[in-house]
C-alpha cells in the first residue's frame, strides 16, 4: 500500500510538473513575440532617426527623414506585426507550402510554380527604377533586421521552422499573386466545356451572362473615336481558399464632387470585398518623409507601398474590372508528350523539373510542361482526355509595383493616370479624388485582344486564337468630373456594347451598383455620415426584382399549410432589407437558391450539379434569362411525367424552403431570423486544428450577420457551403479631401497577426457593428492620438 501511495504521489508530481511546464511553454509561445511598441531601438543601417507613433489601434504612423530609412522602418514594424503571414504569402507565390504543411499541398505548390510568378517578378525588378529598387532593398533590410534579433510568432514554433531572409523580389511576387487571385475564367470556362455533353446548346447559352440583362455600365458615356473602332478586331486553388489565402473577389467604390458634397470638397469611399480571415490581408500604415512623401492607407504584408489610400493631394480606391484574362487551349501532343502541334509544325514543349520538399522529409520530383502560351494544367483541372494549356494575363509584362510607388507620390489627375498605366495584370477600376475638387474613375486593365468570345476552349494547333496584344491604355475607358457629380463602380459591366474590344462575360450582376447609384441620387448633397450608411446598406435590388415574381407564383398555389402561409406573408410585407432580425430574408435567400437548384439538377450529373453551385454568375444569368420570358428548356423537370412551368418550380422550391427552415429553426416563423443561419467566423489558417484554436484563441465567432453577396454591405457565402460567410468588405474607407483628418476607416481584423496581442482582431466588433475609427493624417493629429511611441536610431 505504501509503495502504491508513493507511485501515485510520484505520478501526481510528474503530472503537475508536465502541466506546469506545458503551461509555461504555452505562455512562452503565446507571448514571446509580443513587441513593446514603446521600446526605443538601434538599427545599424539607418542614417537618421525614425519615429513610429501608434494610435489606440496599434496602427503605425512612421516619420522618417529620408525614404530609405522610412522603408527600413516599414519592413521592421510590418515584421513586428505580421511576420508569419508575410512568410506564408511568400511561400504561396513560390510554391513552397509543402515544406511547412505537408505533402497534401503538393498540387497547390505545383500550380503556383506553373504560374512562374517569381520569374516575372525578377524581370520587373531588373527593369524597375533605382528609387523603387532602393525602397524594396530597404524594406528587406528592415524585415531581416527584425528576424535576426526577435522571438518568432507562435505559428513558426507550432510548425517547426524558421523564416528565411526577405529579398526585394518577394515583395513583387505578392503583386503576381494578386493578379492570379483576381483572374477570371479558371473555373467557368472548363465547367462550360465539361457540361456540353449533358445539355443542349440553348441551355448552355442561358448560363453565359447576356449583357442585355446587365444594362448598367461603369463608364456609360465612354466611346472611342471612330478611327480607333475601325482598327480593332470585333470578333488547385481550393486549398488556398481553405487556408484563407484566396483573397480577391468583389468591391465597391464611389466618389462625389464638391457640388454634391456637404463639405464642398470631394469625398471618396472604397470597400474591397475579399476573403475574410485572420490575419487580414490589409495592413493599415501611415508613411511620411518631410517634403517628399506623406501617404496613408492599406498595404499588403510583404510589400511596402500603399495599395489604396490617400496622400496630401489625392485619394484612390479600387474595384475588380472582372476582365476575362485567362484562356484555355486544347493542344495536340506527340506520342511521348514532348512536342505540340502549332501551325503545322511540331514545337518542343518547355519541360521544367521541379523538386518539392515536404514537411515529412520527402523530396518529390515532378515535371511541369509549357507551350509558348503557358503551362499544361490537366492535373490541376482533373481533365484526363484533352491536353490543356493556359494563357494568363499575369504572365504578360506589367509593372504594378511601379504603379503603387507612383500613386503614393501623385499630385494630380495627370500624375495619377501616368502611374496607373502600368497596372495591367491586376485589372482595376480605380476611383480618384483630389484636394483641387476633381473626381474621376480610370479603368486600368490588361484586356487581351483576341478572336472569338473569350469563353470557349480554343484549338491550340493554330495561331489564329493567340492573343494579338493588350488594349492600349489610351483606349481604356475613364471619366473625369462628369456632370452628374459622382463616379462609381461595383464589378459591373465596364462599357456599353459598342466598345470594340471584348472585356468579359463574368461581371457582377448590377444589384450593388444600382443600389449605390440610387443612394447617391437620393440627396442633393451627401456627407461622411451618408457614406457610412451606404457602406452599411442591406437593401437588395435583387430581392426587389424577384420577390414579386415569387409572390405571384405563390398566390396561385392552392394547398399551402399554415406555416407556409405565414412565410408567404413575411415575403409579402418585406421591405427587401436583409437585416439580422428579418425572417423574410431567410425565406428569400433559401427560396432563390432552391429555385436555381431545381431548375438545373435534373439536367446535370451529380458532379456537374455540385460544380455549378460554384458558378453563381451562371445561375444568376439563368434566372434573369427566364425572368425575361419565363420560357426555357431548363424549367421542365425531366424526372416527372408532368410539364412544369416556372411557377411550379417556384412553388416546389418554396415548400422545400419552409420545410428546411422548420427543420432547422422550428415551425414558428417568428423564430426564422436571418442571423440564426447566416453566420460568420473569423478564422486563422491554423484554427482548423481545434487544439491550436483553443490554446492560442486563433478564431472568433460565430457571429450572426446581415446582408448577402448582392447587398452593398456584403456578407457573402457559397452555395456549396451554405450561409457560412467567407467573403465581405475587407476594409471600409471614407476619405474627405477637404480635411484628411476627418477621414474614417475600419478593417475586420486588426494591426497585429499575433493571436495574443491586444491588436489581434480588435477591430472586429466595431466592424460588425458598422463603426469606424479615426484616421489621423496631419502630424499634429497623429501625435495627439498617439498611445505608443518608438524611436529607431542609427548605431
Amino acid at each position: 500500500m505504501r509503495t502504491l501511495k508513493r507511485i501515485l504521489l510520484g505520478l501526481l508530481i510528474l503530472i503537475v510538473i508536465v502541466v506546469a511546464a506545458g503551461y509555461i511553454l504555452l505562455k512562452s509561445m503565446q507571448n514571446d513575440a509580443l513587441p513593446d511598441y514603446n521600446r526605443d531601438l538601434t538599427f545599424s543601417r539607418l542614417t537618421d532617426s525614425v519615429s513610429v507613433f501608434r494610435d489606440e489601434n496599434g496602427i503605425p504612423h512612421i516619420f522618417a527623414q529620408n525614404e530609405k530609412d522610412l522603408y527600413r522602418a516599414v519592413g521592421f514594424v510590418m515584421a513586428q506585426d505580421r511576420l508569419w503571414q508575410m512568410d506564408l504569402l511568400r511561400r504561396v507565390t513560390q510554391g513552397r507550402l509543402s515544406e511547412i504543411m505537408g505533402k497534401d499541398q503538393i498540387n497547390t505548390d505545383l500550380l503556383m510554380r506553373s504560374l512562374r510568378i517569381q520569374e516575372k517578378s525578377e524581370q520587373i525588378l531588373q527593369t524597375s527604377s533605382p528609387e523603387i529598387v532602393a525602397a524594396l532593398e530597404a524594406f528587406s533590410e528592415g524585415f531581416n533586421y527584425f528576424i535576426e534579433r526577435n522571438p518568432l510568432p507562435p505559428e513558426f514554433r507550432v510548425l517547426g521552422y524558421h523564416p528565411e531572409y526577405w529579398e526585394p523580389v518577394h515583395s513583387i511576387n505578392l503583386i503576381g499573386y494578386m493578379a492570379w487571385d483576381l483572374s477570371s475564367g479558371w473555373g467557368s470556362e472548363i465547367f462550360l466545356h465539361n457540361i456540353k455533353k449533358e445539355i443542349n446548346p440553348e441551355q448552355l447559352a442561358e448560363l453565359i451572362p447576356d449583357m442585355k440583362n446587365q444594362p448598367t455600365e461603369v463608364f456609360p458615356d465612354f466611346t472611342l473615336p471612330e478611327e480607333k473602332i475601325a482598327e480593332t478586331l470585333l470578333s488547385a486553388s481550393e486549398n488556398l481558399e481553405k487556408m484563407g489565402i484566396e483573397i480577391f473577389h468583389g468591391s465597391n467604390n464611389w466618389a462625389i464632387s464638391g457640388k454634391k458634397s456637404k463639405t464642398g470638397k470631394p469625398i471618396l469611399a472604397n470597400d474591397m470585398h475579399l476573403g475574410l480571415f485572420a490575419p487580414g490581408i490589409w495592413y493599415q500604415i501611415h508613411q511620411s518623409v518631410p517634403g517628399k512623401l506623406n501617404v496613408t492607407g492599406l498595404a499588403i504584408p510583404g510589400q511596402p507601398f500603399i495599395i489604396a489610400g490617400h496622400n496630401d493631394s489625392i485619394a484612390w480606391g479600387m474595384t475588380n474590372v472582372m476582365v476575362d484574362d485567362l484562356d484555355f487551349y486544347a493542344e495536340k501532343l506527340n506520342e511521348d508528350s514532348t512536342k505540340y502541334l502549332f501551325d503545322g509544325e511540331w514545337k518542343d514543349l518547355i519541360i521544367q523539373e521541379e523538386i518539392i520538399k515536404t514537411k515529412e522529409g520527402d523530396e518529390i520530383h515532378e515535371t511541369l510542361k509549357f507551350t509558348h502560351r503557358g503551362p499544361l494544367v490537366n492535373r490541376f483541372k482533373h481533365e484526363k482526355e484533352t491536353p490543356l494549356s493556359v494563357r494568363w494575363l499575369g504572365n504578360e509584362m506589367s509593372n504594378e509595383i511601379r504603379t503603387v510607388f507612383l500613386l503614393n507620390r501623385a499630385n494630380n489627375w495627370s500624375d495619377f493616370r501616368d502611374a496607373v498605366k502600368t497596372f495591367i495584370s491586376v485589372s482595376q477600376n480605380i476611383v480618384y479624388a483630389d484636394v483641387e475638387g476633381n473626381i474621376g474613375l480610370q479603368c486600368s486593365a490588361g484586356i487581351p485582344v483576341r478572336e472569338g468570345n473569350g469563353i470557349q476552349i480554343y484549338p491550340g494547333d493554330s495561331s489564329k486564337y493567340d492573343w494579338k496584344g493588350i488594349v492600349p491604355f489610351e483606349e481604356l475607358p475613364y471619366e473625369l468630373n462628369p456632370g452628374r457629380g459622382y463616379v462609381s463602380s461595383a464589378n459591373n459591366k465596364t462599357v456599353p456594347d459598342d466598345y470594340p474590344y471584348y472585356v468579359s462575360h463574368w461581371f457582377a450582376v448590377p444589384n450593388r451598383i444600382n443600389r449605390i447609384r440610387e443612394m447617391l441620387q437620393e440627396k442633393e448633397k451627401l456627407g461622411i455620415e451618408d457614406f457610412k450608411k451606404m457602406h452599411a446598406d442591406y437593401k437588395s435590388k435583387k430581392a426587389e426584382k424577384f420577390t414579386p415574381v415569387f409572390l405571384e407564383a405563390l398566390a396561385a398555389a392552392p394547398d399551402l399549410n399554415e406555416t407556409e402561409k405565414e412565410a408567404q406573408k413575411k415575403l409579402a410585407t418585406w421591405n427587401f432589407v436583409l437585416t439580422r432580425e428579418s425572417q423574410a430574408t431567410s425565406v428569400f435567400e433559401i427560396l432563390y437558391r432552391k429555385v436555381c437548384e431545381n431548375l438545373v439538377k435534373d439536367e446535370l450529373s451529380e458532379e456537374s450539379f455540385k460544380a455549378i453551385k460554384s458558378q453563381r454568375s451562371m445561375l444568376e444569368n439563368l434566372m434573369l434569362s427566364i425572368l425575361s420570358g419565363k420560357k426555357s428548356d431548363w424549367i421542365d423537370d425531366k424526372n416527372t411525367t408532368e410539364t412544369e412551368t416556372f411557377n411550379d418550380i417556384i412553388v416546389r422550391s418554396f415548400k422545400e424552403t419552409v420545410a428546411d427552415l422548420t427543420a432547422q429553426l422550428g415551425n414558428n416563423v417568428e423564430d426564422w431570423n436571418w442571423s440564426k443561419i447566416h453566420t460568420f467566423t473569423m478564422s486563422h489558417p491554423l484554427g482548423v486544428v481545434n487544439a491550436l484554436d483553443k490554446a492560442f484563441k486563433l478564431n472568433r465567432g460565430p457571429y450572426g450577420v446581415p446582408g448577402s453577396f448582392h447587398t452593398v454591405s456584403p456578407f457573402s457565402y457559397s452555395y456549396n457551403n451554405l450561409y457560412t460567410v467567407n467573403h465581405g468588405a475587407s476594409h471600409r474607407h471614407i476619405f474627405d479631401a477637404g480635411n484628411w483628418d476627418a477621414s474614417k476607416t475600419i478593417i475586420p481584423t486588426g494591426t497585429s497577426g499575433i493571436p495574443s496581442s491586444d491588436f489581434y482582431l480588435d477591430q472586429l466588433e466595431r466592424y460588425l457593428n458598422n463603426e469606424y475609427h479615426a484616421d489621423p493624417f496631419s502630424k499634429t493629429e497623429v501625435k495627439k492620438a498617439a498611445t505608443y511611441k518608438m524611436s529607431l536610431k542609427p548605431e
